[in-house]
């Protein structure tokens, strides 16, 4: 269901707050399932007409299982930018991988359960995807899902979205490569501008930014149009950190630093954490200021 244009803007604008952001990708699936998409029923790649109990109408959408009917035949929430990519730049995906992060990285854990990059899919589009990256698919071993027209091909490890929402895929990837530090081809960049191009922000895409803005304290500036400002605000204070207790009064947000402004150690978490200063923190290990931070 698409709702009008004023609709949807009276309803965004009238959202309260809805308690931030979701603790655990777990979390974030039940929080994107009722709070998010509760009046949709459209998967993202294929625009099949679903329901999150008894899963995706194939037939709603013309959709050719390829080869797991079980897994087809359910939604399940994928992350558009996978969680191979803004993983695996962390030192803790290089100790452990994805579930080592889960359980010692603050930042992948909010990465991972981002409401902007999860979407709802047919899970064998889903699975099949994996981690490939998104472009062109040439290779004659492409296989399109029928009157879906997203494409896969494994010998190219390549995966095609249909152009309907090539340009919410460009527009998701720049959003988690402005709030993780992600880093993005020169290649893909190009191809994700004629996306953008290409495929503009249409009104579910708007709401939808509207409603995650509600519950995490803000959305996706490039699909708004607003770039300068930060994707995610800094996180609340949390009373059980003794650095930020004594810091909130003596240190601010309005002077953004750098590494040789800092006056200690806790300043710098305090702007990195606080501020959402990603620039303290050089190689993405969580500690800001490392000749002041050992």
């Amino acid at each position: 269901m698409r709702l009008p244009l004023i609709a949807a803007l009276l309803i965004a604008t009238t959202l309260p707050a809805l308690g931030g952001p979701p603790s655990s990708f777990s979390a974030a699936k039940r929080i994107a399932e009722e709070q998010i998409y509760f009046d949709q029923s459209s998967s993202f790649y294929c625009g099949c007409t679903f329901d999150f109990e008894a899963g995706p109408d194939l037939s709603s959408c013309g959709y050719q299982v390829r080869k797991q009917p079980r897994r087809a035949s359910r939604i399940e929430w994928e992350h558009v930018m996978p969680a191979y990519d803004f993983g695996r730049q962390r030192q803790c995906w290089q100790d452990g991988g994805r579930r080592n992060c889960r359980s010692t990285d603050p930042i992948f854990r909010q990465a991972e359960a981002d409401l902007v990059n999860l979407v709802p899919s047919v899970g064998e589009v889903n699975g099949d995807r994996s981690n490939m990256r998104y472009g062109m698919v040439a290779s004659a071993d492409a296989f399109q899902y029928g009157q879906c027209q997203a494409k896969v091909s494994f010998d190219e490890r390549t995966f095609e979205p249909p152009a309907a929402v090539r340009g919410d895929v460009a527009r998701t990837y720049w959003y988690m490569r402005d709030t993780y530090g992600i880093t993005i081809s020169r290649q893909q960049q190009k191809l994700f501008k004629a996306w953008a191009k290409q495929d503009p922000v249409d009104e579910w895409e708007l709401l939808r930014n509207q409603r995650i803005a509600a519950i995490q304290g803000a959305g996706n500036p490039h699909v708004t149009g607003d770039t300068s400002a930060p994707a995610i605000p800094p996180a609340p204070v949390k009373r059980r950190d003794p650095i930020f207790e004594t810091a909130r009064d003596s240190y601010s947000c309005a002077t953004r630093k750098t590494c040789g402004a800092m006056s200690s150690c806790d300043e710098a978490l305090y702007h990195l954490q606080q501020c959402g200063n990603g620039r303290l923190d050089g190689d993405g290990d969580g500690t800001p200021c490392e000749s002041i931070c050992r």
